[in-house]
């Protein structure tokens, strides 16, 4: 007797990744020939080719390559911290009644508070170094990950945390062999969307707090100065790009971690 299998074909996934380069593509074409026919203003919108001198000259630039790492770093720096902050903090509110009670209060309403509300109390304190940049990252990660940890922590059924009673299960092993992989779709995806969320962070940080340091937000602010819109467009795009590198290094991620899951 024949078997038919179950699992879905990969095929598609590849059309979709085609199709969506259509229109990128498509915009390129009619950028390139509004330029080319002088539809738009060249000292305003420069041409597709004259962006990519741009790009090259810029990849040749050791200021390019400092101000990549710097953004790196600092994005990498407050999305660690903000994650282990944020997953003991929702392992605690979850598993504990009365963290529960004491600490979810306030959490609700202090996320409420728009992120960058919280800036002018960060460089009172921080003035406008890398250390108020990478708070406010942590902040931008916190909020996300602790809500999709307390929630993977609460949907734990009370029946395992009985048969862990019952293996005589102490702390760690509760920790390690119950919560974490019980709760582990949730707190990958609280962790996926706080990598979206601390890029953003970062450069939304060197925008608004430009006063020091380099990083690729301080490149598209010096083409503003300039008046360089290829340079703020090739800043731009090598934001995006990062942006979508991330994503996806978060869902290789969880196919591989929780590979066990499916």
């Amino acid at each position: 007797m024949s078997t038919r299998s179950t699992s879905k074909p990969r095929f598609n996934f590849n059309y979709l990744n085609v199709y969506g380069l259509v229109l990128p593509i498509a915009f390129i074409v009619l950028w390139a020939i509004a330029s080319k026919l002088n539809w738009v203003n060249p000292k305003l919108i420069p041409a597709p080719f004259e962006v990519v001198q741009i790009a090259i000259h810029q990849f040749q630039q050791q200021e390019f390559w400092t101000g990549l790492g710097a953004s790196l770093l600092r994005d990498l720096t407050g999305f660690v911290l903000g994650s282990i902050l944020a997953i003991t903090f929702g392992i605690i509110v979850g598993v504990s009644r009365w963290a529960n009670y004491l600490f979810l209060p306030s959490f609700n309403v202090l996320r409420q508070v728009s992120l960058f509300a919280w800036l002018p109390l960060i460089t009172t304190f921080l003035d406008y170094g890398n250390s108020a940049k990478i708070l406010f990252i942590v902040l931008s990660v916190f909020y996300t990950v602790a809500l999709h940890t307390i929630d993977g922590v609460r949907q734990i059924p009370l029946h395992q945390y009985e048969v862990a009673k019952v293996y005589q299960f102490n702390a760690w092993q509760t920790l390690s062999k119950l919560i974490l992989p019980a709760a582990a779709s949730q707190i990958f995806l609280g962790l996926q969307l706080g990598l979206i969320f601390a890029w953003v962070a970062t450069i939304g940080a060197e925008f608004l707090l430009a006063n020091y340091g380099v990083g690729l937000g301080n490149i598209v602010i010096r083409g503003r100065a300039a008046l360089d819109v290829g340079l703020i467009v090739f800043g731009l795009i090598v934001i995006g790009f990062i942006g979508v590198a991330w994503n996806s290094l978060a869902n290789l991620a969880e196919r591989r971690i929780l590979v066990w899951r499916r």
